[in-house]
């Protein structure tokens, strides 16, 4: 095998991964179809393995190719964060940073709150990764991340916010038509909103929502906004972070049963601490984060 090989090659080998085709990894990555298969053909023929066979639904991943993906993902990770490190060098607070934070923060919380920053900062590029998978911010996975769990990395300069609770919540509407349950046994009479698979944080904080299981969900979904979307709706009983069921008008329903308090936190690298965006953005996000837990 070849001792280098093209980040180009493996640029476009993650394109057609992703998207499944050469001509529609040529269209994200803005190639030609031809470059990009000039590229899958030299890293074959370098590493000496097919990566992709070709079917009526596209091409279809090798053994080869898959055990190449995760290596590949990492080197992808490695590149963004080396241009964001760059792009740190110039004067004043503008350049690339990157947030991971869960989904319902990401898209609940953060958006006025970097909405406010780049009014202050314009020429400040802000990646979002909407995810409840904790990024790895020794990897540069993201600069910064925003999380409901203490973060046990050495190396990361970690903001501890205080706590969001977590209640059970409906909205006015299904309550007006189903009635108010007044103790844990009366949910057996109402639709609840839940998780569909087992995670092993669900496991850990079960003990919060006493008798309530999977098999207690008359809707089940694993993605927090749809749950949250079906809150707001009124199609039932739920759990939901205090501060946005507040400010929804979504009542709480026996808080002294159901209450979980999730730890909140704000980190990133210490290598970042000299990053004039990585410091303006992780400054903002502290403001925002303490305004959100302050609105319990």
């Amino acid at each position: 095998m070849a001792s280098t090989v093209a980040w180009d090659w493996y640029r476009s080998f993650l394109g057609v991964m992703k998207e499944g085709s050469l001509s529609a990894a040529a269209r994200a990555l803005g190639l030609t179809q031809p470059t990009v298969g000039r590229h899958i053909a030299a890293l074959e023929q370098s590493l000496a393995a097919p990566l992709f066979i070709r079917s009526p639904a596209g091409l279809l991943p090798t053994e080869a190719a898959q055990a190449l993906l995760a290596h590949v993902e990492a080197m992808e990770s490695s590149a963004s964060a080396l241009e964001r490190a760059v792009s740190s060098r110039s004067a004043g607070v503008r350049g690339v940073v990157r947030i991971a934070a869960s989904e319902i923060v990401a898209v609940e919380v953060l958006p006025p709150v970097i909405a406010d920053l780049r009014r202050v900062h314009p020429e400040l590029v802000i990646e979002l990764v909407a995810s409840n998978r904790l990024q790895d911010l020794l990897r540069r996975d993201a600069d910064i991340a925003v999380r409901m769990v203490r973060p046990r990395q050495e190396s990361l300069i970690a903001r501890r916010i205080g706590q969001v609770v977590v209640g059970l919540h409906a909205h006015p509407r299904y309550l007006a038509e189903h009635g108010t349950p007044r103790k844990p046994e009366d949910l057996k009479e109402h639709a609840l909103i839940g998780f569909d698979e087992e995670s092993a944080f669900i496991r850990s904080v079960l003990d919060f929502a006493p008798g309530i299981r999977r098999s207690s969900f008359s809707m089940r979904t694993d993605n927090d906004l749809a749950q949250l979307a079906l809150l707001r709706a009124g199609a039932g009983i739920g759990f939901c972070q205090v501060p946005i069921a507040r400010r929804d008008g979504l009542q709480r329903l026996m808080p002294r049963q159901f209450s979980l308090s999730l730890e909140t936190w704000v980190a990133m690298h210490e290598d970042l601490r000299t990053s004039l965006q990585c410091k303006a953005t992780f400054d903002a996000l502290v403001q925002g984060m303490l305004r959100h837990v302050e609105q319990q």
